[in-house]
């Protein structure tokens, strides 16, 4: 999806041994991992009149990682794929040293005329330093792929990277993990031993105590201790891991593009406003740089 604005509010705390915000990059954490960006999408209600309707947009330097809950979305690039996302598979496309894609309600949801739901979050994972020109890539993976397992009560999805002793299909090009966490009763999280690296916890329903703090839904927590994150995921929560080894470069963000260098950054804006950046054949819409 298009980050049409970088300005992020102000909204994160510290509680001890974890920063709370809403979002991704946030003032005291820009990265968590190799993670740069989320976007939580809706939830929201779609149907007659009102559709979701991205146009153009170009990438570099970053994989987007989409993951539904509800709804479907058409992903569409010029690299010439076209796919329906339904919720619990995963998009990943790899933007390497260019790509353009749209994001749009399906055509079948708008013949049927019907009024759906449309939640899910929107991921942006940078690349390393020396993979950050390679061709760009398209998979689609299947919710059917993911290793999926229960313990305790508590069901578990690998969406992408490793942990837990299993590896997700997706193909990443960093030590990473993103986790799908649901319980149906109170779960102390323990990752040691299971997941490794900067970890962030993405609350998408119910909440979890930590430090003392009760935190709900629609919240973000940073552990300020790799490897180690003390809290509890409270019963009838959802909840998203994410995070892995952090990169040694600093990365630079701005709108769309990733990178470590800035002046990478600035040829990817010039070629966007020129219209000499990778462009889908056949699709003329545009969003235009922003000023």
């Amino acid at each position: 999806m298009s980050n049409t604005d970088l300005i992020i509010e102000e909204r994160s705390r510290d509680i001890g041994d974890f920063l709370v915000g809403r979002l991704i990059p946030f003032r005291k954490k820009r990265m968590v991992g190799p993670f740069i960006f989320i976007d939580h999408m809706g939830p929201t209600t779609l149907g007659p009149e009102k559709y979701m309707d991205v146009d153009q947009h170009p990438h570099i330097g970053l994989s987007t990682l989409t993951y539904l809950l509800e709804g479907q979305i058409t992903h569409q690039d010029s690299i010439g794929t076209s796919q329906v996302i339904k919720p619990g598979s995963v998009n990943w496309m790899v933007a390497g040293k260019g790509c353009s894609h749209t994001e749009r309600t399906p055509q079948h949801l708008r013949d049927a005329k019907s009024v759906f739901t449309m939640h899910g979050y929107q991921i942006w994972v940078a690349l390393p330093k020396d993979l950050e020109d390679i061709e760009p890539e398209f998979h689609h993976i299947e919710g059917s792929e993911l290793p999926v397992w229960e313990e305790n009560g508590v069901s578990f999805t690998l969406v992408a990277g490793k942990g837990y002793s299993r590896k997700s299909p997706v193909p990443v090009h960093s030590e990473l993990f993103m986790v799908d966490i649901k319980t149906t009763e109170d779960y102390p999280l323990d990752i040691a031993g299971n997941l490794s690296g900067e970890i962030g916890v993405t609350i998408v329903s119910g909440s979890v105590s930590a430090c003392g703090d009760v935190i709900e839904k629609g919240n973000m927590l940073v552990s300020k201790t790799e490897d180690v994150c003390n809290i509890t995921i409270h019963a009838g929560s959802h909840v998203l891991l994410f995070g892995g080894e952090p990169f040694p470069e600093k990365r630079y963000i701005h709108w769309n593009f990733v990178s470590h260098s800035q002046e990478k950054i600035d040829a990817a804006k010039e070629a966007w406003r020129e219209k000499s950046f990778p462009m889908m054949d056949g699709n003329d819409s545009y969003v235009p740089l922003p000023e």
